[in-house]
C-alpha cells in the first residue's frame, strides 16, 4: 500500500515516523507503512458468503453458506492471539462481513485488546442503524468497492442496484460520524471511470481512496486479459497524482492511495525528482521503509476456514491452520519455506524484477499476479509498468 497523497504532498515525513520509534504498536494508522518491526497487518476473511458476484473477486464468494467456517469461540480465540501478538490492525472481510451474524461480537473484542478493527464491504447491507453499530461496536474505518458509475459498477458486482445501495451505506457511515473511504480496482473496463470516481469523492465529501491493481487470484484470474498495460496504467496513475495536487492546492484533504502494484513507488519517485528534487532524498528514505510489497512480511490473511496466506491473493497457499496453531507461531515459524523464501525473496526473484534497480522500494512487486502469469512464483510480476530502460538506469534510486 503506498500513499499518494502523503508522499507527493508532504503530509509524512521522517520525523513523523521516528518520533514513534518505528513500532507497529505506536504507529498511527497512515504511519503503518513505514514501521520497522513489520507486525503484520492482518485481512481476516471472517466469511466467504456475499450477496453479490463481483467479477474480479479473489475468494470467488457466492451468496451461499460455506462449511467449515470458524465458530465464535475459535474467532474470538483468534482475536485473543492477534491481540497478544502486537497486530496492528484487523481487517475484517469476506466474503461480506456483514453477513457473518457474530460480526460485532468480533469487533467489540478486538477493540476491547486494543487492535485497530477496519471492515471491509461492498456497502450495500450498510443501513443507518447497521453504520451506528459499525461505529459503536468498535470499527475505526470502513472501507467500501466502488468501481465506476452506476453502470459499470453494477455490472461488475453482478446485480443491478448495488450502486445506489452502496452509496446509501457510504452516506450513512458519514452521517454516523463512521470515517469510510472508497475502493477502486482498476481495469480495462472501467478505467475511464476513475476521473468520476475522483469527483464522486469531493461531492459526497469522502476522505480516502484506494486504486488496487488487478490481482490475477480467484474471479479475478479469469479476467487478467482485462488487467491495464503500461501506458493505461501510467495514465492512470498520472491521473490520481495530478488530482492529489490539485486536491492539496485547493485545501481540499484526501487520502490517496494505491494497493498491489509497488512499480507505483518507482513512479512516484521519478515524480517527485523531476517536480520536487528538493524533496526526493526524503521522500527515498519513505520509500525504503516502505519496503514495497509486504506479502508474508507486512501483511498476512487468515481466511474463513483459519487458513493462514501470505497476503489476501494467495489462498492456494497455506502457512498453517489457526485451528492447529495460533497465527503467531505460524509467522514466526521461519522454517517453512514460502515464509522464508518472501523474506528473503531477493536470491530467489528472477526474470526482470531480479535486475532492477529499484527492488529496494518495489520488492518484487506482488507474487500471486507473477505466478499466474509465468508459471513460476519467483518470476517477473507482468503488473510492472516501468521500461528497460527505467529499471536498469544506474541512477535509479540516486537523488
Amino acid at each position: 500500500m503506498l500513499s499518494l497523497s502523503r508522499l507527493l504532498a508532504g503530509t509524512v515525513t521522517t520525523g513523523d515516523a521516528l518520533r514513534y520509534n518505528r513500532q507497529s504498536a505506536d504507529l498511527p494508522p497512515h504511519l503503518l507503512h513505514f514501521s520497522e518491526d513489520k507486525r503484520p497487518v492482518v485481512v481476516w476473511n471472517v466469511t466467504r458468503r456475499c450477496n453479490l458476484h463481483c467479477v474480479h473477486c479473489y475468494a470467488s464468494a457466492t451468496d451461499k453458506p460455506y462449511e467449515g467456517e470458524l465458530n465464535t469461540a475459535e474467532a474470538l480465540g483468534v482475536i485473543d492471539d492477534l491481540g497478544a501478538f502486537g497486530v496492528p490492525v484487523v481487517l475484517f472481510s469476506g466474503g461480506e462481513p456483514l453477513t457473518r451474524p457474530d460480526l460485532f461480537q468480533l469487533s467489540r473484542h478486538a477493540r476491547d485488546l486494543g487492535l485497530r478493527a477496519v471492515l471491509s464491504t461492498n456497502g450495500t447491507l450498510i443501513t443507518p442503524d447497521i453504520a451506528r453499530e459499525v461505529g459503536e461496536q468498535g470499527f475505526s474505518y470502513v472501507g467500501v468497492s466502488l468501481d465506476g458509475l452506476e453502470d459499470i459498477h453494477d455490472k461488475f458486482r453482478g446485480k443491478k442496484g448495488a450502486f445506489a445501495d452502496s452509496i446509501k451505506g457510504i452516506r450513512a457511515c458519514r452521517e454516523a460520524g463512521v470515517r469510510v473511504g472508497v475502493r477502486f480496482t482498476v481495469t480495462k473496463r472501467n478505467q475511464h471511470h476513475l476521473a468520476d470516481v475522483l469527483n464522486l469523492l469531493e461531492e459526497e465529501d469522502i476522505p480516502r481512496f484506494c486504486m488496487y491493481h488487478l490481482a490475477y487470484s480467484g474471479r479475478g484470474k479469469k479476467i487478467a486479459a482485462d488487467a491495464l498495460d503500461s501506458d493505461e496504467t501510467r495514465r492512470a496513475l498520472d491521473l490520481l497524482m495530478d488530482k492529489v495536487m490539485d486536491w492539496h492546492r485547493r485545501g481540499i484533504e484526501k487520502e490517496v492511495l494505491t494497493v498491489d502494484n509497488h512499480a507505483d513507488s518507482a513512479y512516484l519517485y521519478q515524480r517527485v525528482k523531476r517536480d520536487q528534487p528538493k524533496r526526493a532524498e526524503e521522500v527515498l528514505r519513505l520509500l525504503r521503509w516502505n519496503g514495497g510489497n509486504s506479502s508474508g512480511t507486512g501483511v498476512g490473511c487468515i481466511d474463513y476456514l483459519g487458513e493462514v496466506h501470505p497476503d489476501q491473493f494467495s489462498w492456494h497457499m497455506s502457512l498453517g491452520n489457526v485451528r492447529e496453531r495460533p497465527f503467531s507461531t505460524i509467522w514466526r515459524d521461519t522454517s517453512n519455506p514460502l515464509l522464508a523464501g518472501l523474506r528473503g525473496r531477493r536470491e530467489l526473484i528472477n526474470g526482470r524484477c531480479a535486475g532492477c534497480g529499484y527492488f529496494d522500494i518495489c520488492n518484487g512487486n506482488l507474487r500471486v499476479r507473477a505466478e499466474a502469469a509465468t508459471g513460476d512464483f519467483w518470476g517477473s510480476d507482468p503488473a510492472c509498468y516501468l521500461t528497460d530502460d527505467e529499471i536498469h538506469a544506474p541512477e535509479a534510486l540516486e537523488v
